[in-house]
């Protein structure tokens, strides 16, 4: 999770001469080289500048010829191989958010094998060598993931039935064919023909060619019978798992089928050719590159070459930092490509709604159920069963939903919601799957800041909690809940109030000293639960008022609830749960359950795996300072910044008007 900050130290940045209009009309493009040590300019360099070039692009000739005419040295620009989730020529705003990594190589230039580039000199190094172990768990991570270079693809095209041998095409032009055009890929197919025979053979185009944007080399005019095109968007390494043999000539998905384990046969010259990992039809000297690992190639193409930027804290970062922050986009993107008609959301959310599921084609809203609604408020969902369900998520805000405070991550459910146990969720799916390569360390590295920040759902600035001294009896925490909310409706068992809650906590638990916390919503008056003052006066030894529920954690022994997510909030905090309902964090070996748990919820994931499906991977986040959808990490940022977080003039408004008419809540809560 550690990742670098922006450069405020050392030497100043070196003047870049750039001739590419991109340099200048790209700004995360600028940025990347201006927060790696360069400075582009106009005009002619000194003796001390270095000229940029954008690759073998068709105005990298003016950067060349004024470097021979000066004699001044080149540096090199190209994207990294996680770039985005739309190709570079795609159009929208999302093509124009830019890369997130760039290779900047004063060495060469990783496809032009004339000279050794900065990565070919990185993958023979000791330090690449090293890496073994980061390299397996960057390799696993993205094909767990799902990522690639670029990431339209989704989760639900199917690849080819298995057995197939896969022929990848590229756009004409491309600058890493190095001259190479049709004649060489129709040899190409013409190989796979021959050299397995009878096989069922996929030609696999280009993203742009696909979306339009550029020619490729080969067509559906070239097939044989048992030959088909894959133009759609499917997974890169679903396909090359399905594959039995792949043929490429400087793709970069014949890479990622080398790091799946295949053996790709090559008519190019790729980089990533020449170590003894490929069938290389166009080698290179036999003395040029070598041997080298598939783990010393990608340490040096993902983890040591690459100057990988985090958009929304415009720093850079490391391999992991992008991933995590290419992961939040593309789940977005996935999820929102189609666009939404959204039911169900109340009016004072739906520009935050807007915002955060525009990753698309937008959200467009209506009052009336059909069967083409998309997304549903989950409260509300119960005539668009179909819908993705939506509610926020654990790390929500600074203040309450309730008090019209926008939340930062929201979950987006498209089996059934998380509260609810008599359906499978989303999440419960993910709890049993386990967090990928990697999962476990960031859960834990998440809870320890989380502890260390004192965060929790809403972030109320309670009060310190002053405790009376119980004398030795253990001190039980017992947090009140809204008693029309849906995870009491739907989860709790027996007890479905909050006095039967502290009947039943103090019948168990005869000489134990109880604290309540009343809920804040029913504290602000906003939604029903209050316990009569009689019934605490005889039931609890403390009631909490205003106070901090994570500094309450801190001073007691266990805490009982019914499905209350403060318990989830304890785990967290190695606080031991007893529930008496059936909420998402029980059930999976981690608290004490008296209530009836689905018999599904087998997995045992431990206190990392549960953090990591119910902080990680289930929720969308949503960063309000660079609009972006962002990875936890940011969100707890933006979380400790309260102004980034807070309700806007209108919202606040809205928030006392409701406050005054808190006993008329079916006139705002609509």
């Amino acid at each position: 999770m550690t990742q670098p900050e922006t450069m405020a130290a050392g030497p100043p940045p070196r003047r870049l001469f750039v001739y590419n209009g991109g340099f200048w009309f790209k700004p995360r493009l600028r940025r990347i080289l201006e927060l790696s040590g360069w400075r582009p300019r106009l005009g002619l360099p000194g003796p001390d500048d270095r000229i940029g070039i954008w690759g073998a692009s068709p105005t990298a000739w003016r950067g060349r010829a004024i470097a021979a005419r000066r004699d001044t040295a080149i540096v090199t620009v190209e994207d990294a191989f996680l770039r985005s989730v739309l190709p570079g020529r795609a159009r929208g705003h999302m093509a124009r958010r830019g890369p997130l990594g760039l290779l900047i190589d004063a060495d060469g230039l990783h496809f032009d094998p004339a000279r050794p580039s900065r990565l070919e000199l990185l993958a023979a190094s000791r330090e690449a060598a090293g890496l073994g172990d980061a390299a397996r768990d960057g390799i696993d991570r993205l094909r767990r993931l799902d990522l690639s270079k670029y990431n339209i693809h989704h989760q639900d095209a199917p690849p080819p039935r298995p057995g197939y041998v896969l022929v990848i095409d590229q756009t004409r032009g491309d600058a890493s064919l190095m001259g190479a055009g049709r004649a060489r890929f129709l040899d190409m197919l013409q190989a796979a023909r021959d050299e397995h025979p009878g096989a069922r053979i996929v030609i696999r185009t280009h993203p742009e060619t696909s979306a339009g944007l550029r020619a490729g080399h080969l067509s559906a005019g070239d097939l044989h019978p048992n030959e088909q095109i894959c133009d759609g968007p499917v997974s890169p390494w679903r396909l090359i798992d399905n594959a039995d043999a792949v043929y490429a000539v400087s793709s970069q998905l014949g890479y990622e089928a080398l790091l799946a384990g295949h053996r790709p046969v090559l008519f190019g010259q790729p980089f990533y050719a020449g170590w003894g990992l490929s069938d290389d039809r166009a080698p290179l000297a036999p003395t040029r590159r070598g041997m080298a690992t598939r783990e010393a190639l990608f340490a040096a193409s993902h983890l040591l070459a690459p100057a990988w930027y985090d958009p929304c804290r415009d720093r850079l970062t490391d391999f992991n930092g992008a991933v995590d922050q290419l992961e939040a986009e593309t789940r977005a993107y996935r999820q929102d490509r189609d666009g939404h008609l959204a039911f169900g959301m109340r009016l004072w959310k739906r520009s935050s709604i807007a915002r955060v599921f525009g990753n698309g084609r937008g959200v467009r809203f209506t009052n009336k159920p059909s069967g083409n609604v998309t997304l549903a408020w989950a409260g509300k969902a119960g005539p668009v069963p179909r819908a993705i369900r939506v509610e926020d998520g654990f790390l929500r805000s600074r203040g309450l939903g309730a008090a019209l405070v926008p939340a930062l991550s929201l979950v987006a459910d498209d089996l059934g919601i998380y509260y609810d146990p008599t359906r499978e969720s989303r999440l419960e799916r993910l709890i049993a799957e386990g967090p990928p390569p990697g999962g476990e360390r960031r859960a834990l590295a998440l809870i320890g800041a989380i502890r260390a920040a004192g965060l929790s759902k809403y972030n109320l600035d309670g009060a310190a909690p002053d405790l009376p001294d119980h004398a030795g009896k253990p001190v039980i925490l017992v947090p009140g809940q809204v008693e029309d909310d849906a995870s009491i409706r739907l989860g709790a068992g027996t007890e479905r109030s909050n006095l039967s809650l502290l009947e039943r906590v103090r019948a168990e638990n005869p000489g134990a000293a109880i604290v309540y916390k009343p809920h804040p919503d029913v504290e602000a008056g906003l939604r029903p639960g209050i316990v009569p003052d009689a019934d605490l006066s005889r039931l609890a030894d403390h009631v909490a008022l205003n106070a901090d529920p994570v500094a309450l954690l801190e001073k007691v022994d266990e805490v009982w609830t019914i499905t209350s997510t403060l318990g989830f909030e304890a785990l967290l905090r190695d606080v031991p749960v007893t529930v008496l309902g059936a909420p998402f964090y029980a059930g999976w070996g981690l608290t004490r359950d008296l209530g009836d748990i689905p018999a599904r919820r087998q997995a045992r994931p431990g206190i990392a795996g549960l953090a990591h499906a119910c902080l990680i991977a289930y929720p969308r986040y949503h960063d309000p300072v660079s609009g972006l959808p962002c990875p936890v990490e940011v969100a707890m940022d933006r979380l400790l910044e309260s102004q980034a977080t807070r309700e806007g003039p209108v919202l606040r408004m809205l928030a006392k008007a409701q406050g005054a008419l808190a006993g008329h809540a079916w006139i705002w809560r609509r």
